[in-house]
């Protein structure tokens, strides 16, 4: 336990020392580009989850930096939640280490300073239409990568001219691209039961008629939710068997 928790302890060190950069990420240096990869690969060997040391495609890094936004918790002022997301997301932690409560967000928001109850309810839109905006982008990304691992598994089931040391780190990094996306419709689902619960609880301290625009972001994020969590992947993730590029299934939670 203590070896498992070296690495942790280390990097969130490094990683809370660090600025910030776009949304949140840390900005471009040693410890983020390098030291936190390695350190999440090792770790996810260690807890004998699939880990790849081939180099990620364009479209593979440009998903997981997609992703970044989507796993973080909803309100800034969870800290110790983005820490550990943070660590998740590098891979260092378990994405099981995330232990919010789906009343977080609604304690974060109001427990800040607002002119009027129409302010809050103007933040929890604000947050459900931004994370709208954000799934198509990863919507398309994904896809991408996807159809680039099923080309992938081809090959590999065709070719002889493969050697036998690249079928396990390119297996494995088609369960890692899947797993990636399932952990997206998973947080995405918890992100949007917190906004159902804030908003419930708001009309019931402080009922306002901004509550129908609230309602209707948290349905359209909803609507785009479901378009990423039904795209047809190949399965390996859970469990069904070795990887095969003719065997899509359709994750639905």
């Amino acid at each position: 336990m203590k070896l498992l928790a070296l690495p942790a302890i280390l990097s969130s060190l490094l990683l809370a020392a660090c600025t910030t950069g776009d949304l949140g990420r840390p900005r471009p240096s040693i410890f983020s580009d390098q030291f936190a990869p390695a350190m999440g690969e090792w770790s996810a060997r260690l807890r004998g989850e699939a880990s790849s040391w081939f180099h990620l495609t364009d479209d593979e890094q440009q998903m997981r930096a997609r992703a970044w936004r989507l796993v973080m918790p909803a309100h800034e002022l969870s800290t110790f939640e983005s820490q550990v997301s943070a660590l998740a997301h590098a891979r260092i932690l378990p994405a099981e280490a995330q232990s919010s409560a789906v009343s977080d967000y609604q304690r974060a928001l109001t427990s800040g300073s607002f002119a009027s109850q129409a302010s809050r309810y103007n933040r929890l839109a604000e947050d459900a239409n931004a994370d709208r905006a954000l799934l198509g982008p990863f919507r398309a990304n994904a896809v991408r990568v996807v159809n680039a691992d099923r080309a992938r598994l081809r090959t590999l089931e065709a070719s002889p001219r493969v050697p036998v040391e690249n079928r396990d780190p390119a297996q494995a990094r088609v369960m890692e691209n899947e797993g990636l996306i399932l952990w997206v419709c998973e947080r995405l689902r918890f992100r949007v039961s917190s906004y159902r619960y804030a908003l419930d609880n708001l009309v019931v301290e402080m009922p306002s008629r901004e509550a129908v625009r609230a309602e209707r972001a948290i349905m359209g994020l909803e609507a785009e939710l479901e378009q990423v969590c039904k795209l047809p992947l190949i399965g390996v993730f859970r469990g069904e068997g070795a990887p095969r590029a003719d065997r899509p299934v359709s994750y639905k939670g």
